[in-house]
């Protein structure tokens, strides 16, 4: 059996239990779920063990929170789970009342009868309305204040303007908050439909200031003649174009690109997300280090900022590893701002020879996709001087890289040596050390560029190398 909610019926038969939170707001929304929230009368460790023994072989159960008694059960065969709590404040009503939302602040009796709905939820969510239940709710968690623009992205809602000034006033409760509460819920936004708005309702409610200060510096900070926004207004830019991208990447590089670039962006990464995902994080920091790298003319117009993929690759991890993710998520993203201009400058060697584009694609490499289409929603949100001869130029370039970055990745990397570095001394007659790993990596160039074919000839090309050097 897969239905989530038939097993907890069975085996809680006769104990006072109702479904909660999202699961019955999500039935409102007509939205499909098989995450269940439920809030028992009862123990609810012996309540989840009971629903894991219905569930069968397989099912994982086990304590979320020694503080307030919550337990989960886990189908991971059937992908879904409950949670359960024990009901707090003596009545059902007292424990809705004591939620984040008005929309998250309904019940049904697991084995069915009326909605309890003491805060009016049902017609805020008909109103496509955001209200907090009440003054206490961002006092009791304040990570709650970030959740508001996260349920407000994910389903289409809108803050009420006394929630908003509330979650407004609470915002420094944030600082006081886990690092890892806090990405779980920034991890949501950027992952959902419209990350943009997102961002733009957490930073006019005060909370970005205090979640990610990095993005909070770029506003203001102005940029030359080939850019049309702040540097804070072509982040979101970017954001919006690699949204895009994510969404249809053929529109842009290629029909016959797209299903492979899609199911690459759609792989798990690290830390829950997919590869799109973080693409999406890189965007949001592709360019964290402009502010404190910006060099202006004596009249203060900005010149330029050199250095700034160098310091944001450092800024970016540094940002990552505050909020506690994974040295797998930080090393990508990091490496998503360290490279992002790499096929900008590709653009005035054209055109690309072999040896180049195995240049760009070691350099890049493992993010040698990601950071192309990187690279590609940049340029395309870079609308200053001679903005649409530059995308051109660029998008035409990309089409051409990015394919041959997928065949890259898709054949294990760099071209197998055609000898062992004990082999090639053997030859040449030296001893191994520094200079024949220089000379594998000219060859194994050669080789991808076509210049090298067999053994015989990576044998001649590494001794006239030798000469040479």
């Amino acid at each position: 059996m897969s239905d989530p909610l038939a097993i907890t019926r069975e085996a809680l038969a006769g104990t006072p239990a109702w479904v909660v939170g999202g699961a019955v707001r999500d039935r409102l929304l007509g939205r499909v779920t098989k995450d269940i929230d439920l809030v028992v009368d009862a123990d609810p460790a012996r309540a989840a063990r009971a629903i894991g023994g219905a569930a069968g072989r397989g099912a994982a159960t086990f304590p979320l929170s020694d503080a307030f008694g919550a337990w989960r059960v886990v189908a991971a065969a059937h992908a879904w789970q409950v949670d359960l709590t024990p009901l707090r404040g003596g009545s059902l009503e007292a424990d809705l009342r004591l939620r984040d939302f008005t929309v998250n602040a309904m019940a049904e009796p697991l084995g069915g009868g009326e909605l309890a709905d003491p805060t009016g939820g049902a017609a805020d969510l008909a109103a496509r309305t955001l209200r907090a239940v009440g003054d206490h709710a961002f006092a009791d968690d304040p990570l709650r204040t970030l959740r508001l623009p996260r349920f407000a992205v994910e389903l289409d809602l809108r803050p009420d303007p006394a929630t908003a000034a509330l979650a407004r006033a609470s915002a420094d409760g944030l600082r006081r908050v886990a690092p890892e509460r806090i990405f779980a819920e920034l991890k949501r936004i950027v992952a959902a439909p419209r990350p943009r708005a997102g961002v733009e309702l957490a930073a006019e409610l005060g909370l970005v200031e205090r979640v990610l200060p990095e993005l909070s510096a770029m506003d203001g900070v102005e940029q030359n003649r080939y850019h049309n926004t702040d540097v804070l207004g072509h982040t979101l830019d970017v954001l919006d174009a690699t949204v895009e991208l994510e969404r249809d990447p053929g529109a842009v590089l290629g029909a016959e690109r797209g299903p492979a670039l899609s199911a690459l962006l759609a792989e798990p990464l690290a830390d829950e997300l997919s590869r799109g995902t973080a693409l999406r994080f890189g965007a949001l920091l592709h360019d964290a280090a402009k502010p404190q790298t910006r060099v202006t003319a004596p009249g203060g117009e900005t010149l330029g900022f050199p250095g700034h993929d160098v310091q944001g690759e450092a800024l970016t991890r540094d940002v990552l590893r505050r909020l506690r993710t994974s040295e797998r998520l930080q090393s990508h993203v990091a490496a998503l701002a360290r490279h992002h201009l790499a096929l900008g400058f590709l653009v005035h060697h054209q055109p690309l020879t072999r040896r180049l584009l195995y240049r760009y694609l070691r350099a890049t490499e493992p993010v040698e996709v990601d950071v192309s289409l990187l690279s590609v929603a940049d340029r395309l949100a870079t609308r200053g001087h001679k903005a649409d001869e530059s995308i051109a130029r660029h998008v035409a370039l990309a089409r051409e890289v990015i394919g041959e970055a997928l065949r890259w990745r898709a054949e294990g990397g760099a071209p197998r040596p055609l000898l062992r570095g004990d082999e090639l001394a053997a030859e040449l007659g030296v001893r191994p050390g520094p200079e024949i790993g220089r000379l594998l990596g000219e060859l194994q160039e050669a080789q991808y560029a076509g210049e090298v074919r067999d053994r015989q000839e990576a044998v001649a090309v590494a001794r006239s190398l030798l000469e040479r050097a």
